[in-house]
């Protein structure tokens, strides 16, 4: 029986920070954004991933912060990092050379084969409609990182067909792109946004194959922008247990 959202102890925020935590695993070298992405590697390491290295790009290897960092420039990001490199060293000897297990990303746009916008909002680049922060390292991750996970909150302005501006490379119109333009990682292997998980088909275009409990096919639908593929082995996403929640809650209340 789908529980209502009356009869939910957490959030679609939650569900979703849980669901990314727990696709990563101990022992994996993550390269993290600030945001979703970091919530959720965090939540992983305090959870059941205690030896999951995060790596931020301001060159702290190995961080350990007792709470959410506001930034890669957060000081308690390299007071508690197994070391510091200076940025060129995170992007020549750890990403460029295929160290890096994992890129956790987030998104402004997203389409159905990957790619990410973080760039601009509307067709023409010199006057967007918004202009957003922009790619930092971003492309270097989703180029270099074994595979790549992407968190972001679903609706058609975020999902789209066809992003405004490809920031960082996904399978851009479909499977052997990436091995066309020399790209070293997988790229995206899974999105999980507060709706449900998707992971690219043979083609490279997004599937749903898991829904969070409370959300039904129906409703991933009407906030995805293009003609969705549903896998037909779609299962459902556990419910966050007590424990997860409660870390996570403690973890977002840290100051």
């Amino acid at each position: 029986m789908t529980a209502t959202t009356e009869e939910r102890t957490y959030t679609s925020d939650e569900m979703m920070s849980i669901a990314a935590a727990r696709a990563l695993s101990g022992g994996q070298r993550c390269f993290v954004g600030i945001g979703l992405p970091s919530t959720a590697a965090n939540l992983a390491r305090r959870t059941h991933a205690p030896d999951l290295v995060l790596i931020y790009e301001s060159g702290t290897l190995g961080s350990k912060p007792s709470r959410l960092p506001a930034s890669i420039g957060d000081g308690i990001l390299a007071e508690t990092a197994d070391a510091v490199i200076s940025v060129p060293e995170v992007f020549n000897y750890w990403l460029q050379p295929g160290r890096i297990d994992v890129g956790f990303l987030g998104a402004a746009q997203l389409d159905k084969f990957g790619n990410i916008n973080t760039t601009v909002i509307g067709d023409d680049y010199a006057h967007p409609k918004v202009r957003l922060p922009g790619a930092g390292g971003a492309p270097e991750i989703a180029a270099s990182c074994h595979e790549v996970y992407v968190v972001v909150r679903q609706s058609k302005r975020s999902f789209v067909e066809k992003v405004d501006f490809i920031t960082s490379f996904g399978h851009g119109t479909g499977r052997g792109d990436r091995e066309k333009l020399g790209l070293r990682g997988a790229g995206p292997t899974l999105v999980i946004t507060d709706l449900g998980v998707f992971r690219p088909d043979e083609t490279g275009e997004l599937v749903l194959t898991q829904v969070h409990e409370g959300v039904d096919v129906e409703q991933v639908r009407e906030a995805t922008g293009w003609d969705l593929k549903v896998s037909p082995e779609l299962s459902r996403t556990p419910p966050p247990t007590e424990a997860e929640l409660q870390t996570l809650r403690e973890l977002k209340a840290a100051k």
